[in-house]
Parts: C-alpha cells; structure tokens; sequence
C-alpha cells in the first residue's frame, strides 16, 4: 500500500517532520536503521532526549504513524525526507557519511516520479554535488526528469521554543523548476508559507546564514555577559531594556543553558573566502563553559571553599525548557570541566531521568529542595517551569543562575 511520506531518520529533525505530517493527515512512515529506537517508537517510547512527549507520540500513533527498519518499505513512499543526524564532533562542519548511508539505502528502492527532500544539515552544494549522483547511480534514474530532488533546510528555531515548532516559513530549492514546485506542492500541507529558493545551493546557504546568525549573536551576548560581570552592570536588565527599541534588535540569551555555542558553523569547505566573524564567534561561544566553572570557583573561594570536593547541584541540563533535548546542550561539558577539578556533582532535571558524564553516572539531587539547601553550590543552567525559584533562592546556601531567570538581588547571575 503506498504512503504518502517516509521519513529516513527518526531524531530531532525526522519525529518533528513525521508529527506535523501525521497531524495534517498525510499518511507517514517512519525508517530508521536502529531497531531498538523503532521498537520503543512502535511501543508509545519516545527517546529519553528527544523532540516528542509521549502524548505527541500516541497521537502520531492514533494518526497513522508507523516506524520501520525495513528498506524495502521505502518502495511504497511517493514523497522521502531525509533526515539524518550529520553531528561532527571535534569539527565545524557536518559529517556527510549518514546522508550517504540514506541515499545508499533509498537509490535502489525509488521510485520514478518520486520527490526526495534532504532536511539533514549540510555544505552548500551537497544536494546537487553530492545527494544526486549517489541516487542517480542507485537507481538509474535521473533527477529532474524521472524523480523530484530538492533541498528543504531544517529550521530549528532557539532554545526557547518546542522543537520543530518554529513557526517559521518552509524555504526549498529544488534541482528544477519541476522539483522545486514538487517540494513546495507537498510543503504547504504542513505548513502555512513555502518560500522558493533559486536552487539547492541557495536553500542550503540560508541554513548556513541563520546557523551563523546565531553563532555571532550568541558570541555578542556572551562577550556583554563578561563585560557586564566585570562593571557590575545587570546584563539580563540590559537585555530586558535594548530589545524594546524599534531597531530590528532580537536579544539571543548567553549561550550556556541551550545549544548556542554548538551550533555547527559550516566554515572548512569551498573555495570562498574563511568568514573570520564567525570562527572569532565560535571561539568564543566554546569559552563560556570555562567561564561558568570560573565562576563557580569565585564564589565559592569568597566564602572559603574550593572546588576539589564541592557539593554542586546543576539544576536543568536539558538543552531546552520544558523538553528532555540533551543533544548539544552545555550542561556535559562544565559538568565535565567541574569533576576533573574534584567537585562532587548531583544533578536535578524532571525531563533527564538518568545522566551520564564522562561514561559515569551522575547521581540525582532527589528531593530537590533538600539536596540544594545541602550543597555548597547550585548552579541554575535550564530554567524549566517546573523550578520553584523562589522556594530555592530562599533555601540555597548559594546560587549562580546562567539564565537570568531568578529576581535581581536573589542570587548571583551570568
């Protein structure tokens, strides 16, 4: 039986497509080579870390949705949105190899009048240069005549909205006219705008501009966080007060609780010129979680203490509010930097139930009023609604809020 949409990749970016396409009533299947994330998705689990509530999971369920690591389903799918995870630790760009694996898996299994759409970050010119002549020479087919190809970036919107719920217009760039008006045919049942780009370049390249957009905002607002510390000024009042003036300002938030810093910045491929702004910013950003274990070192030495054999409690390591999103949040690494100084570390999120550092276990602040009255330091990284702050102001020995969340005068803040 054909479906109207398979999803390759069911993560961040493919449960969300998948959601919001079983919601418009499109019949969606989901693919995905790890039989264990199929099994708890087919069961009502969504991944600990992931996008979906379980809610939103029975819903898509009820709806149709259905996971698979079966390739051969991918025959029935009119409409493949790849949407792999390109992570690249220890370098800026995106690892191409898991969109290869996808094409490799789909070449032999498309279908002529198909429309495939790559949503996967990646480099200007992988859709044309490097998507097309695996699946054309999967397939024997031809892009633009025998099947639709086109790109449709992902657009994940700031740490402080759901994911996948940006609101944001859909903009795609398809190797043809044909191709793009194919992406676009099947974009606008999801979504209230699509935006047509020239070409797959210029769709990739606007993933690429907003992915440096929030690089460089981020840097600025981290800079203004040492600068403010250092005067005494309250950065988060300063914040509160700029992003009232009509000038097109849009305040990002220091880049400690979320992903601001890790947002790859795609700078090492092409002929084009190095954008130094950007690698400045980056470097920059991957300061920050230095700067908050210095932090905590002061504060803690102005009353006497070290970090080597501090209680701390890191309160929310989620990478957005409200979610249990681990996936790229900076909450790992100052856990990381505070146990190689010798602090002892307990942590407390409700949508995290178990945490690993280092490959070890980091015990659970339970019950969480308690366990921060006990501790010589907590340290407020995610502000999750669920967070009582006033009862913790109130009951904490001492408290660095990285998120400004907390009155003025009620704790020390970023």
């Amino acid at each position: 039986m054909p479906v109207d949409l398979a999803v390759i990749g069911l993560g961040r970016l493919g449960l969300p497509l998948g959601r919001a396409a079983t919601a418009a009533g499109i019949a969606t299947l989901g693919f995905d080579t790890d039989a264990r994330t199929v099994a708890a998705l087919s069961a009502g689990r969504p991944p600990a870390d992931g996008p979906l509530t379980p809610a939103e999971l029975r819903r898509m369920l009820a709806g149709g949705f259905r996971a698979t690591s079966d390739p051969d389903t991918l025959r029935r799918a009119r409409t493949i949105a790849i949407c792999v995870a390109t992570p690249a630790p220890q370098h800026p760009d995106p690892d191409r190899g898991p969109v290869e694996a996808a094409a490799r898996t789909l070449a032999p299994r498309l279908r002529p009048r198909s429309t495939v759409l790559l949503e996967s970050s990646a480099y200007p010119g992988t859709t044309e240069e490097f998507l097309r002549p695996l699946l054309e020479q999967g397939s024997g087919l031809r892009a633009g005549r025998d099947f639709h190809l086109a790109c449709a970036p992902n657009r994940i919107g700031p740490d402080e909205q759901p994911p996948g719920d940006t609101g944001a217009p859909r903009v795609v760039g398809g190797l043809t006219a044909g191709c793009t008006e194919s992406a676009a045919a099947f974009y606008r049942r999801i979504t209230h705008r699509v935006v047509r780009a020239r070409g797959p370049r210029e769709a990739e390249t606007v993933h690429l501009l907003e992915s440096h957009y929030r690089q460089v905002n981020t840097a600025l607002a981290n800079e203004m966080a040492l600068f403010c510390h250092d005067t005494g000024v309250d950065l988060w009042e300063v914040l509160r007060c700029a992003e009232t003036g009509p000038f097109g300002f849009r305040a990002l938030r220091p880049g400690v609780g979320g992903h601001g810093a890790q947002t790859a910045p795609l700078t090492h491929r092409g002929p084009g010129r190095p954008p130094r702004l950007v690698e400045l910013a980056r470097r920059i950003n991957h300061g920050m979680p230095g700067y908050v274990v210095d932090r905590c070192a002061d504060l803690l030495n102005e009353r006497g203490k070290a970090l080597r054999g501090a209680r701390i409690v890191l309160l929310g390591v989620a990478r957005r509010p409200d979610a249990g999103d681990e996936q790229g949040a900076l909450a790992r690494q100052i856990a990381e930097r505070l146990m190689s100084l010798g602090s002892q570390l307990s942590y407390h999120d409700p949508y995290v139930p178990h945490w690993r550092v280092g490959g070890r276990p980091v015990p659970r602040a339970e019950p969480l009023v308690e366990a921060a009255a006990a501790a010589d330091l907590t340290l407020l990284l995610r502000h999750h609604r669920g967070y009582d702050l006033q009862v913790l102001t109130a009951k904490t020995e001492l408290l660095l809020d990285t998120q400004g969340a907390t009155p003025a005068g009620t704790a020390h803040r970023l």
